[in-house]
Formats: structure tokens, C-alpha cells, sequence
């Protein structure tokens, strides 16, 4: 099988995959949050937020910076020696730091609920740490089905566990257990496939480590200060309201959540090619793969944000229920903050493609504080909206400065031609929305009917603007044969 055919059929089973898990993902939150109620999911989200500061802090850049050193073509030889250097790491940075959340819980004005279930869930965040490094050898040989294989698996296990725990009436606490469970199995689905191609062991090759640092610590600062505007908002937001305005924002954010993994997972399948085509001086292709990655997260991007403005109570009324109503303006707001990150995400990438993170630092800097500055006076004040608002701040301003800085340093700035179709066949698709009268997508059946009517209007709308053809539809043109 050819590149181009590997790619197009690597990119195609994690489309479908992604789908299938993020259908399974939701249900998930529609089963929880029926049976938790806004005051438990809201503890649910503090204990899962809580732990997740740590365990991004715990990655060290080194996620990324394993897809970059194994797909660069004078470390081949190495490849077995960086992967298990790199796993090591990654076991001590995850296990350190996530068994530390436990012994801050002790002493922040939580309930005693909240810090027992932050003492099960830490478990859970150690395993999807450890796949991560995993995932960078499945994205280099173009065999990211093992992956999707096992984030459906671990779903499902999810799902049966929340299932069984609603059942049986266990409470939140076996939820949480059913987290470290799903999360162990996907590691280890994983773990056995990854045998195919390599094996893990533990290396203790110093080094490596330190040859890792050097590569890591921009992306280490970075990630950090990333973290203070990403998370900040519902730590902060836990510790000065209820629990209920923690649920309300939670279930909004869960669906931003569902959403960004989308162009993490492309921007994933995307950054081997543009390391490899940098580092080849191949500038011309380096450009052709920008472009085109930057022409598909607009498409997805711009019709997210005016589909929400019709359909986020109704949204959030079916992935919650009746009780997260009032979810559906903090999607309705947020939903702006999750496209600008489509965006950012692909600037951020083509920034480590060509090993200039370190230049990002700065910018990271400027966001986490201003945006730290805002949560604090606007939380206390207009709660999970002021929350919603300075994310929205937080994105827009990242985005601007991570667009300067891959042009910058890679003398190239996508066009906008399909931008500006994307606004105009968004158009026509909100012209659409509008005419249909609200209670047709009041009921479930009615709301998938809408949403998938919109987006059908909008690809034909796209089509007809000759913003993208069939081609652009399987990715092929995005991913052809380097020349």
C-alpha cells in the first residue's frame, strides 16, 4: 500500500472511530448527568478538572516530542531506545505528579466527597499518560487503528461501568471507579499492539533524557501556561461557587471537549509530515500540507459557532437533560472558544514542526496571566458566564499570537479564500435554521433531523462555492505523495 493510500486510509478510520467513541463518550455524559444531577456532576467535574492540572503538568512536552524525534528521519536507529527513554519518563513525571493532587486535595475547602473522589479518579490519569507515547509510534507507521480500537473498547467499558453504577444505585464513586478501569484497558489494548512494532521496556539512558529536555522544556513551559487559561476557569469557578454552576459549566464544556479532540487528532496525523518535510528542506510540500490543514479546521470550524447560536439549549437539554438548560448559553458562548482552538491548534503544530516552540513561550506568558487576571475578577462576579467570556478572550488571544510566530518562523501564512466561503455557506446554512420553527428541534428526533439537514445545506453550499470538491472530502489532496 502506497503512502498516500495509507494516510487517506489511517485518517479514514479515525474519523469513523472518533465518531463511534465520541457517540459512546456522550452517552456516557447523558447517562451521568440524569443520574448525578447538576451539585454531583459538578463534583464529578471539580475531581476530573482537579486531577487533570497535574496530569498535563506531569506530560512535560514530551507528548509531542516523541511524535517529533521518531519521525525524524536521523533518529531511525534509534527509535526503540527514544520510545523506551520516553515511556520511563513519562511513568515517573505522571506518577509523581498525580500522586501529589491527592495531598493538595487535603488541604483545599472541598468536601470530604470531592477529595475521596479525587484519591480514586488519580488512577485513572496515570494510563492515558503512558498511551501517549504509544500513540506516537501508531501515528508514525500509519496504523492508528490500533488506537481507535481501543478508545472504543475503553468507552464501552466506560459506559457499561457508568450503566452498572446507575443499575445498582453505587453513586459517584463507582463512576470514578469505572474511569480507572476503561482508562487501564485502553492503555493496555494498546500496550500489546504496540509489540508488533517495537518493545517497551524501562531504559534508564540519561542521555536521552537529557537530549529529551532540551527539546521538551519550551513545550513543558508552554503547556503549563496553556493549562492556567484552560483550567483555571473551573478550579476556580469549584472554589468560589456551588456545585451546581460547576455542573452547569461542566456540561457545556464536555461538549467542547467531544469537539477538540477533532483537530488534536488531525493536527496528530499532520505533524510527522511536516517534521519530515522541514527537516528535508522539501519547503514547497511543507507549504501545500499548512495550507490544506489549515483550509480543513476552517470548514469544520466557522459553522460550529453559528449552529450553536440556534441549537445550544436544546443541545444541552439532550446530552444533560432538562436541569442543564441553563448549560446551553456557556455552550452557546464557549462554542467560539472551541473553534478559535481548531485554528491555534494547527498554528501551534506547524510552530513545533520546524523545532521553534521555544519561540511560543512568550506568547503562552502573556495569555495564562492576562487570562488569569480576568477569571478572577470576572468569576466572583458573573460566575460560570464570566468563565465563558474570558475563554473566549484567552483563545482569540493565543490564536493571534501563534499566527504570528509560524509565519514568522516559517516565512508562510495559509490564505483565506476558503475562510471567507465557510462564512458564506455558514450563511446559508443559518438562513436555513432560522426558517425552521423552534419546537420542530425540540424533541430528539427532530434535533438530529436539524443538524444533520444544516450541515448537508452547508456542504452543498460549500460545494457550490467551489470551496472544496471531492477530493478535498477524503483528504486526499491534503496528504499526496511528496514529490
Amino acid at each position: 500500500m502506497g503512502l498516500k493510500a495509507k494516510i487517506a486510509r489511517n485518517a479514514s478510520i479515525q474519523i469513523v472511530s472518533k465518531v463511534l467513541s465520541t457517540i459512546l463518550g456522550v452517552f456516557s455524559v447523558f447517562l451521568m448527568t440524569r443520574y448525578l444531577g447538576k451539585f454531583s456532576y459538578g463534583e464529578y467535574t471539580t475531581i476530573v478538572t482537579f486531577l487533570s492540572i497535574f496530569a498535563i503538568i506531569a506530560d512535560l512536552g514530551l507528548t509531542l516530542v516523541t511524535v517529533q524525534m521518531i519521525s525524524h528521519p536521523e533518529n531511525e536507529s534509534q527509535e526503540n531506545k527514544i520510545l523506551n527513554n520516553l515511556f520511563t519518563l513519562r511513568l515517573v513525571s505522571i506518577v509523581g505528579l498525580i500522586l501529589l493532587g491527592p495531598i493538595i486535595a487535603i488541604f483545599l475547602p472541598y468536601s470530604a466527597t470531592i477529595k475521596f473522589g479525587i484519591f480514586i479518579a488519580a488512577l485513572s490519569f496515570i494510563f492515558p499518560a503512558l498511551s501517549q507515547v504509544l500513540v506516537a509510534l501508531f501515528q508514525k507507521k500509519l496504523t492508528m487503528d490500533y488506537v481507535s480500537w481501543s478508545e472504543i473498547l475503553s468507552r464501552i467499558a466506560m459506559l457499561a461501568g457508568v450503566a452498572i453504577s446507575i443499575y445498582f444505585k453505587l453513586g459517584l464513586n463507582a463512576i470514578l471507579y469505572s474511569l480507572v478501569i476503561s482508562s487501564a484497558l485502553g492503555f493496555f489494548i494498546q500496550f500489546y499492539f504496540s509489540r508488533k512494532f517495537t518493545k517497551i521496556n524501562l531504559a534508564w539512558d540519561f542521555s536521552v533524557w537529557k537530549n529529551v529536555f532540551k527539546k521538551s522544556w519550551p513545550l513543558a513551559l508552554t503547556i503549563i501556561f496553556n493549562l492556567i487559561y484552560l483550567k483555571t476557569d473551573t478550579l476556580i469557578l469549584s472554589l468560589v461557587k456551588s456545585q451546581e454552576e460547576v455542573g452547569i459549566y461542566g456540561a457545556a464544556y464536555r461538549v467542547i471537549d467531544v469537539l477538540i479532540t477533532l483537530p488534536y487528532m488531525f493536527c496528530g496525523i499532520v505533524l510527522p509530515i511536516l517534521t519530515a518535510a522541514w527537516a528535508a528542506q522539501n519547503f514547497s510540500y511543507f507549504k501545500i500540507v499548512f495550507q490544506k490543514s489549515y483550509d480543513f479546521m476552517i470548514v469544520l470550524a466557522v459553522p460550529f459557532i453559528i449552529g450553536a447560536q440556534f441549537l445550544s439549549s436544546e443541545i444541552m437539554i439532550l446530552v444533560g437533560g432538562a436541569n442543564f438548560s441553563d448549560s446551553g448559553l456557556a455552550l452557546q458562548i464557549l462554542i467560539g472558544a472551541a473553534s478559535l482552538i481548531f485554528v491555534s491548534c494547527i498554528f501551534a503544530h506547524a510552530i513545533i514542526a520546524v523545532d521553534k516552540a521555544k519561540k511560543t513561550i512568550s506568547a503562552y506568558i502573556f495569555t495564562a496571566i492576562t487570562s488569569l487576571i480576568g477569571y478572577l475578577i470576572f468569576i466572583p462576579k458573573y460566575s460560570y458566564i464570566g468563565a465563558a467570556w474570558v475563554t473566549i478572550y484567552s483563545e482569540a488571544t493565543i490564536t493571534f499570537l501563534l499566527a504570528y510566530l509560524a509565519y514568522r518562523h516559517t516565512n508562510f501564512f495559509p490564505n483565506n479564500k476558503i475562510f471567507f466561503k465557510s462564512i458564506l455557506a455558514s450563511a446559508f446554512m443559518a438562513g436555513f435554521l432560522w426558517s425552521l420553527p423552534k419546537y420542530f428541534y425540540q424533541n430528539t428526533g427532530g434535533l438530529f433531523i436539524t443538524i444533520i439537514s444544516a450541515t448537508i445545506v452547508y456542504l452543498l453550499a460549500l460545494i457550490l462555492l467551489k470551496a472544496i470538491n471531492k477530493d478535498d472530502i477524503k483528504m486526499f489532496l491534503l496528504m499526496k505523495k511528496n514529490k
